[in-house]
This record gives structure tokens, sequence and C-alpha cells, in this order.
């Protein structure tokens, strides 16, 4: 039994051992620029150093990235196809929408490269609170009355401002946006109160006095606002959304080459040139292991469950 089991080890043993032999794509589930598409080309530039042959990403945008997902679960399990996965196509669209691959049986997990928080930003004049606290009293004075911003319909942003709402028991209408950039305008103009949005889209407009940042979403205070107290330490403790982006293989790639990439891309986050590009687009260094990445997708499944819920979306 030992032998034959030996035997069937041993290809996988010596694949991982000689790859990569040849360029080696990274498919990308969003068309170029953003958070996704710049993290996937800076981790590529980085593995390209690292491993001695091309890393390339291939953007394969929509259906909220499930056309991306699909194409990675059903490519052959080699190592020279791999997924520059981002929280919405293995958390929240299963939620959402019909999908032809498993979140959990179809890939496997190699790092989490980075993860990043959400900020509540409101438009100081239309929004006078000065702490979250404030914000809820205004909010509820004013029930249906006042109105966010959303970037789409099942996104984070979106999701994370319904699962506040939620568990603050306030209601206010969305307003719908086609990413993130015009719903942040629209705050800055006074059209809508707040919006739950990326530190990139949120902090160049601080310094002008048009938008108050009242809390952010992330286990911890942000290191881009180290003053700002999170959601959790005002009042609504286990509060937490972040949204990570990481590198996702087929199920079935040998193990030898999960460890390896996973390897070269925990030493990015010793590297400070690595470290400082991400810094660059709002993004928190993490290069976890496969088990942690594996861990974090199955926790999220359960937290994004419930924020679609609250945001009153039917499951598919």
């Amino acid at each position: 039994m030992k032998t034959l089991l030996a035997a069937l080890l041993f290809p996988l043993c010596v694949h991982a051992e000689s790859w990569p032999q040849k360029p080696i794509k990274v498919i990308v589930p969003f068309p170029p620029g953003g958070v996704t598409d710049s993290l996937a080309r800076i981790t590529a530039e980085w593995l390209t150093q690292r491993l001695g042959q091309p890393v390339v990403p291939d953007n394969r945008p929509g259906a909220s990235g499930a056309i991306a997902a699909d194409l990675v679960a059903r490519a052959e399990a080699d190592g020279y196809t791999l997924f520059s996965a981002a929280t919405p196509q293995l958390a929240v669209v299963p939620h959402v929408q019909k999908i032809s691959y498993d979140p959990i049986k179809d890939f496997a997990p190699i790092s989490i490269v980075g993860t990043n928080a959400f900020a509540l930003g409101c438009n100081a004049e239309k929004t006078p609170a000065k702490s979250l606290a404030e914000f809820v009293d205004h909010v509820k004075a004013r029930p249906g009355q006042l109105n966010y911003g959303s970037p789409g319909v099942g996104s984070v942003g979106h999701l994370t401002m319904a699962l506040f709402l939620a568990r603050a028991a306030l209601k206010m209408e969305a307003v719908l946006y086609k990413g993130g950039g015009p719903a942040m305008a629209d705050v800055i103009a006074g059209h809508v109160n707040c919006y739950f949005g990326n530190f990139n889209e949120i902090l160049p407009h601080i310094a002008s006095g048009r938008v108050r940042v009242l809390a952010t979403s992330g286990e911890k205070r942000a290191r881009q606002l180290p003053d700002v107290p999170t959601v959790a330490e005002q009042g609504y403790p286990g509060f937490r959304t972040e949204t990570w982006n990481g590198y996702v293989a087929p199920a079935g790639t040998p193990r030898g080459v999960i460890e390896r990439i996973a390897r070269e891309i925990a030493a990015g986050c010793k590297d400070p040139g690595f470290t400082a590009r991400l810094d660059k687009i709002g993004v928190d260094p993490v290069c976890s292991t496969p088990a942690e990445f594996a861990q974090a997708i199955r926790d999220d499944l359960h937290l994004w469950k419930e924020a679609v819920a609250a945001a009153g979306m039917k499951a598919p």
C-alpha cells in the first residue's frame, strides 16, 4: 500500500520541484484600474522576480467576477493558472447570484496578499455628527429621510452599510451608483449624506473639511486613520467588515506549488518596496498562509450571508 501511495505522489513531488518552467497566467476578475487589478499586478511583478518566469495578469471582468472565478475553477491544476481573487467572488457572489463554481471545493487558497477595511465618510454639512453615536442619534431622529451612497447592489460597500444599519436598527435610503468614485463625488457635493467606502476614495477629501470620517470597519484601527475608532469600539462589538485580495489556484494544484507561491508572497511582506506599493493603494499587507486564507473564506461566507440578508437581497 505504501509503495502504491509513493508511486502516486511521486509525479506531484517532481512537478512541484521543477515548477515553474513557463509563464504563469493570473486571472483578474475586474478591468484594469482599481484595487484588485493594482494588487494583482504588484504581486505578479514581485512573483516574476522571485520565480524566474513571467507572471502575467489577464483581465476577465464580468458578472461581479464570477466569469473569472469559473474560468479558474475549470482550469488545469498545474500551477500555471492562478486567480487574483477578491472577497466578492468567493464570499459574496455565492449569496447573490447563481454560480457554476464552489468557493470552497473548487479552489486551493494560497495567500491573502492584503486587506482593506472601509471608512464611513459623511458630508460635514448635511450630517453634523462628529462620532458614530451622534450619527446614530441623527439618523434615528429622521427615519427614512436620509440616504447613503452605494457603489452597486451587492457590493461590499453597500453590504457594509446595510449590515451596520441593521445592527444599529436604523433606516436610510440607498442611492445606487456605478462604482465608488461617483458615490464619493455626490457625498462631497452634498447630494447624499454618507458613504461606507474604500480608504483611497475617502482619504483625499478629508483635509478639505467637506467630508468627516466617523468610523472604520476593521477589527482594529486603520493605520491610515489611527485617530478614528472602529465601529466595534463605538458600541457595536464584533462588527467587522474587510475586503481581502489574494491568490488562489484551481483545486488539485500540487501542494508544493501552493506552498512555494505562499512563501514568495510572504517574503513580499518583509520587503519595504513591496509593502510601500500596497500602501499607496490603501491596502494593508497580510501575506497569510494557505490554511489561514482557507479559514478566512469560510468565515466570510457566513459574515456576508448576514449582510446580504440585511440588505434585503434574495438568495439565488
